[in-house]
């Protein structure tokens, strides 16, 4: 992949690249919905990422290049005209990243060149936005030499896709690329940004994307829908408890609590969102004694939570999730990513792999007649230079 990059950018500026630089995708292991609750998610960094090769500049402009989209050709703005344009695409997504720098007091002297690809596989939920603003972000600051806070750099990124680009994300997608580390998964406290590493010794098993090819039509209409039905089950929760987030009660408390809710839809909401926080913080504790079956189960419940009490899988992810429990070489598997489509998450032993997948294709494609897309992945490094 290097190679590929750098016979891209001399053929694209025809110069050679001085430096490299690398963002991962990531994917979620539990901690669904969790994270505008004040909850805990359980991410890692992907092998699988954002490859940018770049030459310094001695004017302000900027050149952009994607092997991606290659009939956008070369993207060229002003470090002085840090606007969004609609025309300029993908290319939105850096020079956000440098507006924010910028409105940071983070100004750059001179410009760039650079050419950006991705082998992260397209639709496929491991957040290749987050991917190209974090490769950016960690490439300017080493190009004008900011010397910036790596934990700086994220919120930065998180603030050019909220602002500029205008797509209300939390901070798990750009924390985990950012701060991410080889073989390890991360317990971040959306709300505190508190973190914490876990080792993945996987012993056997794999990591397996399944995107469903759902298009995710409802889930921006029903993400908003599902954050004002927790806001009304926290101000039910208040009578009661002193908290200002759902995820900071136990599940013993909120049982206690449940006379208080008029409508059961909200209730369940709720349940959602502290039995989760709950299972993702316990399966921390059993990834990290090694103990992958109960992590597995926990993987399972979670599923069954976003099903029947969050109500955000949908016909496609309950198949796809059903198809994979039904064999015996599957740990555990879920929907991961905000639901109604797109990705699951399984672990799955390696012997005989190919044969798993294939009989979980077959299940899939029977029940709902569309063709599941599967990658096998591991756990890699954050956002880096590439030496």
């Amino acid at each position: 992949m290097r190679q590929k990059v750098e016979s891209g950018f001399t053929e694209v500026f025809q110069e050679h690249a001085e430096r490299i630089f690398f963002a991962p995708g990531r994917v979620n292991l539990i901690g669904e919905h969790t994270d505008y609750n004040g909850g805990y998610v359980f991410p890692c960094a992907l092998t699988v990422g954002t490859y940018m090769a770049v030459n310094s500049r001695k004017d302000r402009l900027v050149r952009l290049y994607s092997g991606n989209f290659p009939e956008q050709g070369v993207v060229e703005f002003s470090l002085d005209e840090l606007v969004y344009e609609e025309k300029h695409d993908w290319a939105n997504y850096p020079k956000g990243v440098l507006a924010m720098f910028a409105e940071d007091n983070r100004v750059g002297e001179t410009g760039f060149d650079a050419y950006v690809y991705g082998d992260i596989p397209n639709g496929a939920g491991l957040s290749s936005s987050a991917s190209i603003e974090l490769v950016t972000a960690v490439a300017w600051d080493a190009l004008q030499n900011f010397g910036m806070d790596r934990v700086r750099m994220v919120q930065l990124s998180q603030k050019a896709e909220n602002q500029f680009i205008g797509v209300n994300c939390g901070i798990m997608d750009q924390f985990a690329i950012g701060m991410g580390k080889k073989e390890q998964a991360m317990l971040l406290d959306c709300n505190t940004l508190d973190y914490s590493y876990a080792p993945v010794e996987l012993d056997g098993l794999k990591l397996v994307i399944a995107n469903t090819n759902k298009r995710r039509g409802l889930a921006d209409s029903k993400y908003n829908e599902r954050r004002r039905e927790c806001e009304a089950a926290l101000e039910t929760l208040q009578k009661q408890y002193n908290i200002s987030y759902l995820c900071e009660l136990k599940p013993e408390a909120l049982e206690k609590a449940g006379h208080l809710f008029e409508d059961d839809t909200v209730l369940r909401r709720a349940r959602h969102a502290v039995t989760e926080n709950a299972r993702t913080q316990e399966a921390e504790k059993k990834l990290g004694r090694g103990e992958l079956e109960a992590f597995g189960q926990l993987m399972n419940e979670s599923h069954i939570s976003l099903r029947d009490d969050y109500e955000v899988t949908g016909e496609h992810l309950d198949a796809l999730v059903e198809a994979a429990w039904e064999q015996e070489e599957v740990v555990g598997s879920r929907m991961t990513g905000a639901g109604f489509g797109g990705c699951t998450v399984s672990l799955i032993k390696e012997e005989g792999l190919e044969d798993v997948l294939g009989r979980i294709s077959d299940a899939y494609k029977s029940a709902v007649g569309k063709e599941a897309e599967f990658y096998i992945v591991g756990i890699g490094d954050g956002a880096k230079e590439l030496k």
